[in-house]
């Protein structure tokens, strides 16, 4: 649930527009006739998974969609949503299962519509996404099996990006002040006024000194790739692959929200990974052994990417919470969406320090090791 806006957040306008409205709009935009829909939560954009009946000549029957409609200020970046439909429509060319856009009556992927009922005319970009099956990794129990996947998946997808994305657009995705890159965890400064002054405020003010001088002199000796950004246990879907088996054998049937994309490297993906999947184990501080071996049986860390995990991971919680907080005193009717990752977040945070980096990454690194000699359990 991280993906959010840069420092701009509060000019942020998310779209508020009705259900009828919206089935006007896939009628005139996309020539198609909803039968249902249902609003779906978001962090700044507005999603409805709709249905919609099938053309006249076409087989009887009804599609699903995910309806996106962006947020007004992201809106006016159209190269940076053509990067990321155009790299949602590679990656299922290559095997993943990504969502693929449905082309506006115009032919296009996505168009710009006015909207909504609030003051001035504001425009929104609008796209209709295949809908995806199976459950949010969140609603579910992970086990080794699952979490040795995401890892794998997050190295491949960051992968196949990098070597294969060559669209004209790509270029947008250097993302520069971006508030979501892991590159710019000091730029939480700004923001850190929304935490009160509290011993929560005092772990982060520890993470942002050390990230200023552990990991920003040491970002040159990364290896760069183009990140998804916000693989987070709410954008990554799952389907039980074996009714059978016990524990549940999960395979990934779903990768949403590219809004995150940018530029940035490879160890960012994993800790990213990692700092979600730990969020709702009742065991936090093993998750990280298992992602970072799905991770590494596709791309294996050097031994620099390895030294900064655990200030990556540290990063990106800060990163979390920090923007939840700031951005909940802005919009407080969104607040419990907001503090989806907050509940349990700040526990995990306080936790790792508590243990310590040394102990963190002595669990990580020996559970990754493991794998060295066996298939993931």
């Amino acid at each position: 649930m991280s993906s959010g806006n840069d420092s701009r957040a509060q000019t942020l306008t998310k779209p508020a527009l009705g259900e009828q409205e919206v089935t006007a709009l896939v009628a005139r935009v996309f020539g198609l006739k909803v039968s249902w829909i249902r609003p779906l939560p978001s962090y700044d954009d507005q999603n409805f998974h709709v249905q919609v009946s099938r053309k006249e000549g076409e087989a009887e029957g009804a599609d699903e969609y995910v309806l996106k409609i962006t947020n007004s200020e992201d809106s006016q970046e159209p190269d940076l949503i053509e990067a990321q439909t155009q790299a949602m429509m590679l990656l299922s060319t290559e095997g993943f299962p990504a969502a693929t856009p449905y082309l506006t009556k115009d032919g296009n992927v996505m168009a710009l519509e006015s909207g909504g009922t609030g003051l001035g005319n504001k425009k929104y970009m609008v796209r209709l996404l295949t809908y995806l099956p199976g459950i949010p990794v969140a609603k579910i129990a992970t086990n080794a099996q699952i979490l040795y996947e995401i890892g794998k998946l997050a190295a491949s997808l960051d992968k196949a990006l990098t070597e294969k994305f060559h669209h004209p657009s790509a270029k947008s995705l250097h993302r520069g002040q971006f508030i979501w890159n892991l590159a710019n965890v000091p730029l939480l400064d700004q923001y850190i006024y929304a935490l009160g002054q509290n011993k929560h405020r005092q772990v982060v003010e520890q993470v942002l000194e050390q990230f200023k001088g552990k990991i920003i002199p040491k970002l040159s000796t990364f290896r760069a790739c183009i990140n998804h950004g916000d693989l987070n246990d709410h954008n990554i879907l799952v389907e039980n692959s074996s009714a059978s088996q016990e524990p549940p054998q999960y395979r990934v049937s779903g990768i949403l929200d590219f809004g995150d994309m940018s530029y940035g490297y490879y160890v960012f993906e994993v800790a990213i990974a990692i700092m979600y999947m730990m969020i709702e184990s009742p065991d936090p501080l093993s998750v990280g052994g298992h992602v970072l071996a799905g991770f590494e049986s596709v791309l294996p860390l050097t031994e620099e990417e390895r030294a900064a995990l655990f200030l990556l991971v540290s990063g990106r919680f800060s990163q979390s919470l920090v923007m939840a907080a700031h951005t909940a005193l802005l919009y407080p009717e969104n607040k419990e969406y907001l503090m989806i990752t907050a509940k349990s977040g700040w526990k995990h945070l306080m936790k790792m320090f508590e243990v310590g980096q040394e102990a963190v990454e002595k669990t990580w690194f020996e559970t990754a090791a493991a794998y060295g000699t066996r298939t993931p359990a």
